[in-house]
């Protein structure tokens, strides 16, 4: 049991003489810690898992909802209709033959002269993962021929595979979907932007979402010539699409719930079945020790993640590395049941106010909407 959690429950003191009381009866096992775990994910898992996240297997154009006071969402969804449509055709459409990590594989069909790609820009909450996933569920060939992931899990493919491997692994694919495309430095930068003036050489299309225009990406971050330079060269690979709107994820729902107690959230994680158990602090910690490639298998298998006394992010690293684990959790639905700061104050002034200032509002959108799901585990339904 994480930290001094260990020895001691809020609600009494462990030991053999004195059993632990409570309202609710207490699963046998201890909840798991995220603090316990390193997990080692082979580069072949990388691949397989370039797939849109469990939060949207389901999700098509029919199911987006258009806020009727936006028309750029509606055009948009017609938009990416057109696109997917456009990917089909007389091809033959996955019987491109596959080696191991795409050696052999056939190249994909030429796509017309113009822009290769489409790039959703928009804040948060206005449901781009939504049509970008509806996109990939939409585009007519066999699934080992799109790939779907966010930027962070790209690089973090190129790093498992190699840049040449990479090439040859996603230039037989028919669609690369990439969900939150946020250049942060100007060496992914240069590497993003080269990898997919590749892909585009070979045929595949290109689908994007981001909260900044191609062509702005690096305001407020980096001034280089050099990183404005492949940002431009980058933008022209893309046809951009504006889409306004409010967070969807606080349009017309009651605020995020207050912490709860650390008593609360320690009786919850226990009476909770594959639930977790970890001091904030700690957890940060050890996130530090792990490579953001596998926080996603850091949370395998998990049905709650429960954190007792939630405290402001110290530092800058510190903050990207929370983001990364909030974006897998979301994208896992898995509730986020916490105690002490409350999530939106989890980010300094001068953080949101920086150049990644779209990052951490995105992770207070996120956890603020997994605080909401958590909210059964302490409170009746």
């Amino acid at each position: 049991m994480p930290g001094s959690l260990a020895r001691r429950l809020p609600w009494g003191t462990v030991s053999s003489s004195q059993p632990v009381p409570g309202p609710e009866p207490i699963a046998d096992a201890a909840p798991a810690s995220l603090c316990a775990r390193e997990p080692r994910v082979p580069a072949d898992r990388l691949v397989a898992e370039m797939v849109p996240p469990p939060r949207f297997d389901s999700v098509r154009f029919s199911t987006y909802i258009p806020d009727p006071n936006q028309p750029s969402q509606v055009r948009a969804v017609g938009v990416l209709e057109e696109f997917a449509a456009g990917l089909g055709g007389a091809h033959a459409v996955g019987t491109a033959k596959r080696g191991f990590l795409g050696f052999g594989r056939a190249k994909a069909p030429k796509l017309p002269a113009g822009p290769r790609g489409v790039y959703l820009d928009g804040g948060y909450g206005v449901g781009k993962t939504h049509l970008l996933a509806s996109l990939w569920h939409a585009t007519p060939a066999e699934p080992a021929l799109k790939a779907f992931g966010t930027f962070v899990e790209l690089t973090n493919l190129v790093g498992a595979l190699g840049f040449q491997q990479t090439v040859r692994t996603l230039s037989g694919h028919r669609l690369l979907c990439i969900d939150e495309f946020e250049l942060d430095d100007p060496g992914d930068t240069v590497l993003v932007s080269t990898l997919l003036g590749k892909l585009v050489e070979a045929g595949v299309a290109l689908a994007a979402t981001s909260n900044t225009l191609p062509g702005k990406l690096g305001e407020g971050r980096f001034a280089s010539a050099d990183f404005l330079r492949e940002i431009q060269g980058l933008s022209a690979h893309f046809r951009a699409l504006r889409i306004d709107g409010e967070d969807y994820r606080h349009r017309g729902l009651p605020e995020a719930p207050a912490p709860y107690s650390e008593e609360q959230v320690t009786k919850a994680a226990y009476a909770t079945e594959g639930s977790s158990l970890d001091d904030f602090p700690h957890l940060l910690d050890h996130l530090s020790r792990v490579h953001p490639s596998r926080y996603g298998a850091l949370t395998d298998g998990l049905k709650a993640v429960c954190l007792t006394d939630v405290q402001p992010i110290p530092d800058q690293s510190t903050a990207l590395r929370l983001v990364v684990l909030a974006d897998r959790l979301y994208d896992r639905e898995v509730p986020v049941l916490a105690s002490g700061l409350p999530f939106d104050r989890l980010f300094s002034e001068e953080m949101l106010n920086g150049g990644y200032r779209k990052k951490y509002f995105r992770a207070i959108s996120r956890l603020t909407a997994l605080a909401r799901d958590a909210k059964g585990l302490v409170e009746p339904v």
